[in-house]
C-alpha cells in the first residue's frame, strides 16, 4: 500500500482509506462485523480511517476495536452534521465544537484526533468563529490538523483568507464527492485545493455503487444497496447515459486487463490533488478488493480516453 503526504501536514495517509460510515450506521454493522473489516484494513496496509460524530455508533466501534493499534493509523473524524433537537445539522459554532470534540475523543478512546473536519459549512456561524475554535484545539494538542468537507470554492477561499488574516491554522484537506460519474468539483473546487496546497479526499468513489458494474440497464437497484434503497440516488445515477458510460468504461478497463473497480480508484489517484480515496466496505473481501484496486498507472492517452467517455452528455457520444 502506497502512502501520500496530506497537504502541508506531516500526516502520511494510505492511498486507499476506510470510510467508516457503515459501522453501526448506514449498514447497521455490529462490533463483530466491523472488527472483521477493520482488521482486514490494517492487514492490507490501510492506515487512514475516516468517520464522523454523526455516523451512529461508528466512533464507539472504532474506539473499541482499534485499541493499541490506534497509534499506528491516521484517524479522521468530522463535526457539524449530527442532528440537533430540531432535526437540523448541529453546526460549527465554537461552543458546539469544543463540547463535541470531547465526546468524539471519549468515543474514539484517544486523546488526539489526527484530522478534524467540518462536515458541512454552517451558514449560521462565521468561518472565523469556527476556525478560532479549531485553532485552539490544535494549540491544546487535541487535534493535529483540520480539514473541511462539502464546501464550495467560495467558502473555501473565505476560510483560507480568514485563516491567513488572523494567523490561524488552516485546512490541509477537502473531502468531497468525486468519481468518474461525479466530476463537478473539477470546475472550481479542485483547482483551488491545488492552489492552496491542500489535498482532496474523495468520497463515494464508486458513485454510490454505479461503478461496481452490478446495476444493469432495465433492472431496479438491488435491495440493500444505496441505489436500491435511496430513491434520490437512483434518480440521479440510474439513467441511460450513465449505463452507457459504465458499459464503455468497463470495456475500456477489460481491454487493458483491469476491472472497473481498478479504473475507478486508479483514475482518482491519478489526479494530482488526490491523497487518499475513501471507500466504505461491509465485508473483509470488499476491503481487500478496494486496497488492491489502486495500482493501475494510467497513461496520458488512457486518461484522455476516460475523459472523453465520462464527459459525454448523451448516449450517442459514447460510440
Amino acid at each position: 500500500m502506497k502512502h501520500r503526504k496530506l497537504g502541508t501536514s506531516d500526516l502520511q495517509v494510505s492511498v486507499v482509506g476506510l470510510g467508516c460510515n457503515n459501522f453501526g450506521y448506514v449498514a447497521n454493522m455490529d462490533v463483530a462485523a466491523s472488527r472483521l473489516a477493520i482488521d482486514k484494513a490494517i492487514e492490507v496496509g490501510i492506515t487512514f480511517f475516516d468517520t464522523s460524530d454523526s455516523y451512529g455508533a461508528s466512533e464507539d466501534i472504532l474506539g473499541e476495536v482499534l485499541g493499541e493499534r490506534r497509534k499506528n493509523i491516521v484517524l479522521a473524524t468530522k463535526v457539524g452534521s449530527k442532528p440537533n433537537a430540531l432535526g437540523e445539522k448541529s453546526g460549527a459554532s465554537r461552543g458546539y465544537i469544543l463540547a463535541e470534540v470531547e465526546e468524539s475523543l471519549r468515543r474514539l478512546r484517544t486523546d488526539y484526533i489526527d484530522l478534524y473536519q467540518i462536515h458541512y459549512p454552517d451558514p449560521k456561524t462565521t468561518i472565523e468563529e469556527t476556525l478560532r475554535a479549531f485553532d485552539d484545539l490544535v494549540k491544546h494538542g487535541k487535534v493535529r490538523y483540520i480539514g473541511c468537507s462539502n464546501f464550495t470554492a467560495a467558502q473555501m477561499e473565505e476560510a483560507r483568507t480568514t485563516a491567513e488574516k488572523h494567523q490561524l491554522h488552516s485546512f490541509v484537506s477537502s473531502q468531497d464527492e468525486y468519481s468518474l460519474l461525479a466530476r463537478d468539483i473539477e470546475r472550481e473546487l479542485l483547482p483551488l485545493v491545488e492552489k492552496c496546497k491542500m489535498n482532496e479526499l474523495p468520497y463515494f468513489p464508486l458513485a454510490s455503487g454505479m461503478l461496481t458494474g452490478k446495476h444493469k440497464r432495465g433492472q431496479p437497484g438491488a435491495k440493500g444497496t444505496r441505489l436500491g434503497d435511496k430513491q434520490f440516488l437512483a434518480d440521479r445515477f440510474l439513467h441511460e447515459t450513465n449505463y452507457a458510460k459504465v458499459e464503455r468504461l468497463e470495456r475500456f478497463a477489460k481491454e487493458r486487463g483491469h476491472s472497473l473497480l481498478e479504473l475507478a480508484f486508479s483514475w482518482l489517484l491519478s489526479r494530482p490533488a488526490v491523497a487518499s480515496v475513501i471507500a466504505g466496505a461491509t465485508k473483509p473481501e470488499q476491503v481487500e478488493a478496494n486496497a488492491k484496486a489502486a495500482g493501475w498507472m494510467l497513461s496520458a492517452e488512457e486518461m484522455a480516453e476516460v475523459d472523453r467517455i465520462t464527459s459525454a452528455t448523451a448516449v450517442g457520444e459514447l460510440v
